[in-house]
C-alpha cells in the first residue's frame, strides 16, 4: 500500500514564505517524477513543479524564480519552498508521485491536499 503524506499548509501574508513537504511510504521501488500541483476555487488543477530522480526540475511559468522544488531520494520525500507568495498562489496543493511499486507496476499517486492561503 503506497501512501503520500503532506505537511500542513497555512495562512501566509503576501511576500511571505512557506515550505511544504510530502513523504511517500509503502512498497516502493522507484519514484519518478515527484511533484506538486494546485487547484484554486473554480479552476482546474494545474502543475506547479516536478522533479525527476536525477534532479531535473520543471516549473510553471507563474512560479519560476519564487518556488524551488527539491527531493530527498533516501527518504522518498519531495519539498516545495515557496517564497514571495502572492494572493494568486492561494490554492489546495497536492503532492504527486509516479511510483514503481513492489507489484512491478507504475501508478500515479496523490496526496490528500493541503490548503495554502496568501492573504493580509
Amino acid at each position: 500500500q503506497v501512501q503520500l503524506v503532506e505537511s500542513r499548509g497555512g495562512l501566509v501574508q503576501p511576500g511571505g514564505s512557506l515550505r511544504l513537504s510530502c513523504a511517500a511510504s509503502g512498497s516502493i521501488f522507484s519514484i519518478n517524477p515527484m511533484g506538486w500541483y494546485r487547484q484554486a476555487p473554480g479552476k482546474q488543477r494545474e502543475l506547479v513543479a516536478t522533479i525527476t530522480s536525477s534532479g531535473s526540475r520543471n516549473y510553471a511559468d507563474s512560479v519560476k524564480g519564487r518556488f524551488t522544488i527539491s527531493r530527498d531520494n533516501t527518504k522518498n520525500t519531495v519539498y516545495l519552498q515557496m517564497n514571495n507568495l502572492k494572493p494568486e498562489d492561494t490554492a489546495v496543493y497536492y503532492c504527486y508521485a509516479h511510483i514503481l511499486s513492489s507489484s512491478y507496476s507504475f501508478s500515479d499517486y496523490w496526496g490528500q491536499g493541503t490548503q495554502v492561503t496568501v492573504s493580509s
